[in-house]
């Protein structure tokens, strides 16, 4: 009993001599690199940043580029790291292939995801700063990340898209072309003079600078259909996508008042019955 204690201490001794005195000071050194090496991966990512902020690259690119180097960088570290440890690496880098041929296999619409970031990167159906929409969803573009894009909608909410969805789907880019049309529909009562009615709106709308009346985006009202109760028209105009928000507001209140000023009659729906005393 006393000789298998003995052993049994011996062996203690042994371990705490081979991996105390003997790893802890690569595993302290190890931690170290680790530690110094992640603070230079964050100064060196945040460099890049600022030559691409520099260099005037496209916004959208610059996200996706800089999460990218940043995952890179610091998986080649934590190799690094292990193999100061002593873990050889021909077993590390077997173990991270299999390890990446089962993650693949389990979230392959994280790597489609990142392949539609890829595709929207080369195609550029937006960009950051456009405003879109895609199946009833829209909002402006944030961010394009290596996974998911971000969008905020009008009312300040953040929404998180997949862009496999973007990518794959066909979706509405109003910034594109830098100018969209306000369109506001009105009707007139039968027997108003049409004409009378298209003069006043377009006079109402040469007092907005933002409207364009150049060759091509002029102004314009039109008769749009013949209702039950009205003669349908709509009033156009043509501005810039920054603009479109606040000229399709004031434009909607504006149109109403200037009829009324003019004494032309807005219709409303109405039901006639007609009683048969017999």
């Amino acid at each position: 009993m006393k000789e298998e204690s003995s052993h049994l201490l011996d062996g203690l001794k042994q371990f705490c001599t081979d991996v105390l005195f003997q790893s802890l000071p690569k595993i302290l050194v190890a931690l170290l690199v680790l530690w110094i090496g992640w603070k230079l991966i964050k100064w060196f990512t945040n460099f890049i940043h600022k030559i691409f902020s520099k260099k005037k690259l496209d916004v959208s690119l610059q996200s996706f580029l800089h999460s990218i180097i940043d995952i890179a960088l610091k998986t080649l570290l934590i190799i690094t790291v292990a193999g100061m440890v002593g873990i050889q690496m021909t077993s590390f880098i077997a173990i991270l292939g299999a390890a990446g041929l089962a993650v693949g296999m389990a979230l392959q619409g994280t790597l489609q995801n990142f392949a539609g970031g890829v595709i929207i990167l080369i195609l550029k159906p937006f960009r950051v700063g456009d405003f879109i929409e895609q199946n009833g969803l829209s909002g402006t573009v944030k961010e394009i990340q290596i996974f998911n894009t971000v969008l905020v909608t009008l009312d300040n909410k953040v929404v998180i898209v997949p862009n496999t969805q973007l990518a794959t789907s066909t979706l509405i880019n109003y910034t594109r072309s830098g100018k969209r049309r306000v369109e506001i529909a009105v009707g007139i009562a039968y027997g108003e003079d049409v004409n009378k009615a298209r003069a006043a709106l377009l006079e109402m709308m040469t007092k907005y600078p933002e409207i364009m009346t150049d060759a091509g985006n002029e102004p314009s009202v039109v008769v749009t259909g013949l209702g039950s109760s009205s003669v349908d028209l709509s009033v156009r105009a043509w501005v810039k996508s920054d603009d479109y928000l606040s000229i399709s507001a004031a434009l909607q209140q504006d149109t109403y008042e200037t009829l009324g000023k003019n004494g032309i009659e807005i219709p409303f729906n109405q039901l006639t019955v007609h009683v048969n005393n017999k």
